[in-house]
C-alpha cells in the first residue's frame, strides 16, 4: 500500500502535477505520454502512406465490425449502467458535493457553461445527422429500428424515438461519467487533470506509472483520431453545402481549404484560451444555432411544433426496448446504428469529458448531472423534432429533392431539405456558417484537452504546445484526405471506434473509482 492510502482514503499522495515533465523548445510535456502518443500518430500516418487507403479501411473496418458484433451486449449494457449510475447520483446524498469544495464558485455563467459543453459534446453531429438519420430510419435506408415496416406511421414514430435514443440520455451519461470523475479528482482531491487521476483509489501511486501512462496515451489517440475524423467528415459536409449554394467545386481542394480555415481560426481561439476563445465561440455557436432553429420552426410551424410532443413520447415509449440487446429481430440495425454510436461516444468520451470537467468547477454534483444529462436532451428533442420531423414530412408528401428521391447524400441532406422551404438559400448559408463555427469549437476545445493530458495534467501549458496540437488535428485530417480521400478518413474513424472496447472497461471502472473517491469526502467517511 502506498503512503497515506487505506480502503477509504485517497487524500494523501506525494505526486505533484508536472513532476515528470520535460521542458524544451517552448514545450512542457509529460515525456512518456507525449512521446508515445506522437510516435503512434507518426506510425499511423506512415502506414497510411505505405498501405493503400482502401486496404487500410478494409482491415480496420474488419476489426471494428468484429468488435461491434462480438461485444454488442457490453456496449449496450454499459450505456444503460451509465444512465442509471448518473441518475442515482442525482438523488443520492453525493449530489450535494460541490466540485472544488464547499466554498468553490463557478468560473462561468450558467448559459456560457451550457453553450461550451453542448458545442463540444455533439453540436456538429446534430448538424450532420438531424435530417439524414430520421429519414434513414423512416425509409429503411439501412434497416429500420425494431424491424418496423418502412414508410409507415409506426416507422415515423420509431424513427424519431430511435434518433433521440442515440442522441439523448445515453451519450450524455457516457460523457458525464468521465467529466464528473475528472472534475471530482482534480478539484476536490488536487490530482492532475488527466484520465489517470480517476484511478488513484484503485491503483494508488501506480497511477503515476505505466498503468496511468497507458490510459492517458489511449485517451490522446482516441481524442486526436476522433477529432481528425470529424474534421474530415465535416469538411465534406461544409464543402457540399458551399457547392450547393455557391456552385464551387466540392472536391479535394475545397475540403482541404475548409480544414485549413477552421484550423487557423481554432489556433487563434486556442491562443486566446478558454475565456477569450472557446467561451466566445461557443456563445456565438448557440446564438447562430438558435437563429437557425427558430427560422426553420417558424417557416414550417404547422409541422415542426406538432412534432415536438410526438418525438418526446416516441422516446419515452421506445427507450426500454431499444436499450435491450437480447433477442432483437433488428440486430443488423442495432449493430449498424446503436452499437456503432455507443462505441463512437465512448471513444470521444475522454475529449468531451475532460473539456466539460475543465469548465465545471463550482457546480454541485446534482447541478452538474442535471445540466449535462437533462438540458442537452431537452434541446436535442426540440432540434431533432424540428429538423427530423420536417424532413420526414417532406418524404411523406414528396416535397422537394429530399422528398422525391429520399436520402442519397448524407452531407447534402440538410441543404436539400432547405431547398423546399422559403428563404432556403439563406438557411443554407446560415447552416454552412454554423458547421464551420461548430468545427472551430471542437478543434480548439480538443486541442486544450490533448494539451492537458500530454502536459501531465497541467492546465497552464505553454501556448506553443496548444498551437502544436491544434495544427496536428488539421494536418492529420488534410494528410489523410490528400493520401486516400474519404477512404482514409473512414479508416481513421474505424480505428478510433476500435479504441472504444478498452475504454468501455475503463469507464465502468471509473464508476467504481468515483464512488470510492466520493466516500472519502469528510461527511461520508
Amino acid at each position: 500500500m502506498t503512503k497515506g492510502i487505506d480502503k477509504y482514503s485517497i487524500d494523501s499522495t506525494d505526486y505533484t502535477i508536472g513532476q515528470d515533465n520535460v521542458q524544451k523548445w517552448g514545450f512542457d510535456v509529460h515525456n512518456p505520454v507525449f512521446g508515445f502518443s506522437a510516435g503512434f500518430i507518426a506510425l499511423f500516418l506512415l502506414l497510411t502512406v505505405i498501405v493503400d487507403a482502401e486496404t487500410a479501411k478494409a482491415t480496420l473496418d474488419g476489426i471494428k465490425w468484429q468488435i461491434i458484433n462480438s461485444f454488442d451486449w457490453l456496449f449496450m449494457w454499459s450505456g444503460n449502467i451509465f444512465v442509471v449510475f448518473c441518475l442515482a447520483l442525482v438523488v443520492s446524498p453525493f449530489g450535494k458535493i460541490r466540485l472544488g469544495g464547499n466554498e468553490a464558485t463557478a468560473d462561468f455563467s450558467f448559459m456560457s457553461w451550457l453553450a461550451m459543453l453542448f458545442a463540444a459534446g455533439m453540436g456538429i453531429g446534430l448538424m450532420f445527422w438531424s435530417v439524414a438519420e430520421p429519414v434513414a430510419y423512416f425509409t429503411g435506408w439501412y434497416e429500420t429500428p425494431l424491424n418496423v415496416a418502412a414508410n409507415t406511421e409506426e416507422a415515423k414514430s420509431l424513427a424519431m424515438g430511435a434518433v433521440m435514443f442515440h442522441w439523448g440520455l445515453h451519450p450524455w451519461a457516457i460523457y458525464a461519467v468521465v467529466a464528473l470523475s475528472l472534475a471530482f479528482f482534480t478539484y476536490n482531491k488536487g490530482l492532475p487533470l488527466s484520465i489517470r487521476s480517476i484511478f488513484y483509489p484503485i491503483l494508488g501511486d501506480r497511477a503515476w506509472g505505466w498503468p496511468g501512462h497507458i490510459v492517458d496515451i489511449l485517451a490522446v489517440l482516441a481524442t486526436l483520431f476522433g477529432l481528425a475524423t470529424s474534421l474530415g467528415l465535416g469538411a465534406q459536409q461544409a464543402a457540399s453545402g458551399i457547392h450547393h449554394v455557391f456552385g464551387l467545386e466540392s472536391g479535394m481542394g475545397l475540403q482541404i481549404a475548409v480544414i485549413a480555415v477552421v484550423t487557423l481560426l481554432a489556433v487563434v481561439s486556442v491562443i486566446r484560451g478558454i475565456d477569450g476563445g472557446v467561451k466566445v465561440i461557443s456563445n456565438v455557436n448557440m446564438v447562430v444555432a438558435f437563429v437557425l432553429l427558430i427560422m426553420v420552426a417558424l417557416i414550417a410551424y404547422a409541422v415542426t411544433f406538432g412534432s415536438i410532443p410526438t418525438t418526446f413520447m416516441a422516446y419515452v415509449e421506445n427507450i426500454i426496448p431499444l436499450s435491450n440487446p437480447h433477442g432483437r429481430e433488428d440486430e443488423a440495425w442495432m449493430h449498424g446504428w446503436t452499437v456503432f454510436y455507443w462505441a463512437w461516444w465512448i471513444s470521444w468520451s475522454p475529449f468531451v469529458g475532460m473539456f466539460i470537467a475543465r469548465v465545471s468547477k463550482g457546480r454541485t454534483i446534482r447541478q452538474f448531472i442535471t445540466a449535462v444529462l437533462i438540458v442537452p436532451t431537452v434541446v436535442t428533442i426540440v432540434w431533432m423534432s424540428v429538423f427530423g420531423g420536417l424532413a420526414i414530412d417532406q418524404v411523406i408528401n414528396q416535397v422537394g429533392t429530399l422528398g422525391e428521391h429520399g436520402l442519397r447524400d448524407v452531407p447534402l441532406a440538410m441543404f436539400e431539405m432547405f431547398d423546399a422551404l422559403p428563404f432556403g438559400t439563406v438557411l443554407s448559408m446560415i447552416a454552412i456558417v454554423l458547421v464551420l463555427v461548430f468545427f472551430i469549437t471542437s478543434s480548439d476545445s480538443g486541442s486544450l484537452v490533448i494539451d492537458s493530458i500530454t502536459a501531465g495534467g497541467k492546465v497552464d501549458a505553454p501556448v506553443t504546445q496548444r498551437v502544436f496540437w491544434a495544427f496536428m488535428e488539421g494536418a492529420i485530417a488534410v494528410a489523410l484526405l490528400w493520401i486516400g480521400g474519404s477512404e482514409a478518413i473512414q479508416a481513421l474513424q474505424a480505428g478510433a471506434i476500435s479504441t472504444a472496447l478498452p475504454f468501455t472497461i475503463i469507464l465502468l471502472l471509473m464508476c467504481v473509482s468515483l464512488l470510492m473517491g466520493m466516500r472519502t469526502e469528510e461527511k461520508y467517511r
